[in-house]
């Protein structure tokens, strides 16, 4: 069942449990990706997929392994298309308190109180800590109790003491997402999800949240930080990036045209203006990885 108002979701640990640790091995319907948020934290790991990672402000596309942490309240979208057919999703879920008030308190827990703001913003966790990270965090489902819970402070201890990571949301996440917000936000990311191929006119999306054009823009720049053009714009260089990392003989004006743009050198710019390259310089960087 498709979720249409994505707001406040309810995340229940297992019985006698301060964590809820889940694992896909399937490949999971995008319909069952939507744009929510939670008070807790939400540790993730994929051991191999593909699709978009769209956290706070930031989108962009991966085909590899991910081991992201997102923050308390921080809206998010599923990993739509995540999986392939040999990946496995890990997922953590907990509260920052999920050992107590008290214990947040402590010195020793200082560096981590510090992760957990730094993750109010997204973090990606780069190679090196993905390798030595990544299988703990999967052998978490082998145990339970007490034993799982200081295997998860080692997990944590070890990801607040690295600087092999990366924020997702340097210049910070606009909004704190409350519930009719976030329905209105994700109702405007679903429809742009679903249509950003095609030219999207500013009183066609308004009405999608029945808000005159002028009201709108100024409501999606305050709750996102940008404007609804920037936003479509990176949808399609997200896609384009999917469609230059495959192996397809495609053409980049083909692309261009493809991901919904109707003019070649103004998708060079926007390409190079979001990735920081040219698309040409963006498809022989991947060919160099994947050969």
């Amino acid at each position: 069942m498709i979720n249409k108002k994505p707001t406040l979701k309810k995340i229940s640990p297992s019985f006698g449990s301060s964590l809820l640790v889940k694992q896909h091995v399937e490949q999971v319907d995008k319909n069952d990706a939507y744009w929510h948020f939670h008070p807790e934290l939400e540790l993730i790991y994929i051991n191999k997929g593909q699709g978009k990672t769209h956290i706070g402000n930031h989108l962009s596309y991966f085909n590899n392994s991910q081991l992201i942490l997102i923050g308390s309240n921080l809206p998010h979208n599923g990993f739509t298309d995540r999986l392939t057919a040999n990946g496995t999703e890990t997922t953590i879920q907990f509260k920052s308190n999920f050992l107590g008030d008290d214990f947040l308190q402590i010195p020793e827990m200082g560096h981590i109180i510090a992760l957990f703001e730094r993750a109010k913003k997204g973090i990606r966790f780069k190679v090196d800590t993905k390798k030595k990270i990544g299988r703990k965090i999967e052998k978490l489902l082998e145990h339970d109790g007490l034993k799982r819970v200081l295997k998860f402070l080692e997990i944590l201890d070890f990801l607040a003491k690295t600087d092999d990571y990366m924020l997702l949301n340097a210049d910070g996440v606009a909004f704190e997402a409350e519930a009719q917000d976030s329905a209105k936000i994700g109702t405007i990311f679903k429809f742009v999800n679903k249509n950003f191929q095609n030219h999207i006119a500013l009183d066609e999306i308004a009405d999608k949240v029945s808000m005159t054009v002028p009201a709108f823009c100024r409501y999606f720049k305050k709750a996102t930080g940008k404007t609804f053009t920037q936003v479509v714009n990176e949808y399609r260089v997200v896609h384009a990036t999917k469609l230059l990392s495959e192996e397809s003989e495609m053409s980049i004006a083909d692309v261009c045209y493809e991901c919904g743009f109707n003019n070649f050198s103004h998708f060079n710019k926007t390409f190079n203006d979001i990735t920081g390259k040219s698309a040409s310089n963006y498809r022989k960087e991947i060919k160099k990885i994947i050969s």
